[in-house]
């Protein structure tokens, strides 16, 4: 993709503050969109935007400290965006989180907490972001995950909210057609990231992971944050005009295997 491609563009980008939001916070930058970056870590957020103006691009960045499982935090995203660039064009919901747990041990508070980021907080930041989009003719683009397309043991709810995410894109890609918004996602294999850590792995663990998953990815790797961040470029942009209600694997050949 061309520098300059989302250029004009105003673009919110939720989990920016580490892994693949932040990979594609950078990304966007490149590409000259105006970023409002979303995290919970107001430092990491600021490493991002330095990153962004360091590489020299000219963009505007407004870095966002939230926490999108608070309805009254999600609004301010999306107000805070619109009053400081007048408009949106582009929503990509890369926050995420991940935690272990069987069908029998999970925790109901476990499955509340992971499923009020990674689903409830998706759905009320499109609605909050449908009426501007609908202005723009804008796109939407969801962080999913390959547990959305294949079932993995020992992170049920993980799964669980990655399947409903892609049907909320599917569904959503119906309803907003009309309206001319784009609505697809991508569906990340193991991309080395932090998220793993913090849902419990050790360093030790996370090491023989990424290991073991050169054997579980077709292509005898993991993959890294900016491979996903470029799809998801190009599923926002208008080089995908003709796309809408697609779950993109970006899992080096992940989905496509049986378990071994």
């Amino acid at each position: 993709m061309s520098t300059q491609k989302l250029l004009g563009k105003v673009s919110i980008i939720t989990g920016a503050s580490s892994g693949i939001g932040a990979a594609t916070a950078v990304h966007f930058g490149s590409l000259g969109s105006d970023l409002a970056i979303v995290g919970r870590n107001r430092s990491n957020l600021q490493t991002v935007q330095k990153q962004i103006t360091d590489a020299g691009h000219t963009v505007k960045v407004l870095p966002i400290v939230a926490d999108l499982s608070r309805e009254l935090d999600t609004i301010d995203v999306v107000n805070k965006t619109i009053e400081a660039f007048g408009k949106l064009d582009i929503l990509v919901n890369s926050a995420g989180i991940l935690t272990k747990g069987t069908v029998e041990n999970t925790t109901l508070q476990s499955y509340d907490e992971l499923m009020n980021i990674n689903v409830r907080s998706v759905f009320h930041l499109m609605q909050l972001s449908i009426p501007h989009l609908k202005k723009t003719k804008g796109s939407i683009v969801n962080v999913s995950s390959v547990t959305g397309l294949r079932a993995f043991p020992g992170v049920v709810a993980y799964n669980l909210s990655k399947a409903a995410l892609d049907q909320l894109t599917r569904t959503a890609a119906l309803e907003l057609a009309a309206d001319g918004i784009r609505v697809n996602a991508v569906n990340p294999g193991v991309i080395v990231t932090e998220v793993h850590k913090r849902g419990g792995m050790t360093d030790d663990d996370y090491a023989k992971f990424l290991e073991h998953s050169k054997t579980t990815h077709a292509m005898g790797r993991v993959g890294e944050a900016i491979e996903v961040a470029k799809a998801i470029a190009f599923l926002a942009s208008d080089d995908a005009s003709y796309t809408t209600g697609a779950t993109l694997p970006v899992d080096g050949g992940r989905a496509q295997m049986c378990p071994r």
